[in-house]
């Protein structure tokens, strides 16, 4: 697998000051941006084509690293992750790794990843809980968390009891040429349904609308349709690290001082 989809149009409204003047993705931790660093790691596992799905302030990625394939998210201040993947739907026909733009990952992350055996797998941290631990401007209740039967996820949401959790998503999946076409019939299906499905409710999962979704109500979508997403556990820290807060920003100097990932 050669290619990966990162979305990058979220404004990072929590970050501000520091995404006053670009999206938080090219934020300089230690000399170099954050999704430097996430394209690191997916090139030394062969994923040389990467495809960026912007939004907020679009020009400075654009402009900053004009040899990645560029997709643009008009709507991003009134959609969410979902949309935005989807903006770059003509990229996804062989398969693809689909990453947040927010987190920092090593190799050996996406090395397991692109040996998983599911059409449709997800990176989940089974020592998620640790990650929380002083992270006072990002509570677990933001976590969007896994529950596994077997080697399935049967249950992934923001919205779970956490003691019956088996671990988090991290934000880093890989969909085969199999799981990316299924990911796309399915999401066509709820576009071309919607109005019948969700006449007088119009939520999609979680999610106030399916403009609004995030990909985990994809995957629970997937999920109870009966299609077979597989996890792939990782035992936190020191393997990846998310950027959301300020506080993140800060704790994330310090863990890229002192961990090689």
């Amino acid at each position: 697998m050669e290619k990966a989809i990162i979305v990058a149009a979220g404004p990072g409204t929590r970050l501000r000051p520091y995404t006053n003047d670009r999206p938080k993705c090219i934020i300089e931790i230690n000399g170099k941006t954050i999704l430097s660093r996430i394209v690191e790691a997916l090139r030394k596992n062969n994923v040389k084509n990467i495809v960026i799905v912007t939004g907020y302030k679009r020009n400075e990625i654009e402009k900053r690293y004009p040899e990645f394939v560029h997709y643009h998210n008009p709507d991003y201040s009134n959609s969410n992750i979902l949309k935005s993947l989807f903006c770059a739907q003509e990229e996804m026909d062989e398969g693809f790794i689909f990453s947040y733009s927010d987190i920092i990952y090593g190799p050996k992350i996406v090395e397991r990843l692109l040996n998983s055996d599911g059409d449709i797998s997800i990176i989940v941290d089974v020592d998620w809980e640790k990650r929380y631990e002083g992270r006072t401007q990002h509570p677990t209740d933001e976590a969007e968390l896994v529950v596994v039967e077997g080697n399935k996820v049967v249950k992934i949401s923001k919205f779970m009891n956490p003691n019956i959790a088996h671990g988090e998503f991290i934000g880093l999946t890989k969909f085969t040429k199999k799981g990316a076409e299924i990911l796309k019939r399915n999401y066509k299906r709820i576009l071309e349904n919607r109005w019948c499905r969700w006449l007088i409710n119009q939520r999609f999962q979680d999610a106030i609308s399916i403009e609004k979704a995030y990909l985990t109500d994809m995957f629970q979508e997937l999920i109870d349709r009966g299609y077979h997403i597989e996890n792939v556990d990782i035992c936190g820290n020191p393997s990846w690290i998310e950027i959301d807060t300020p506080q993140d920003l800060k704790r994330a100097q310090v863990f890229l001082s002192n961990v090689l990932l």
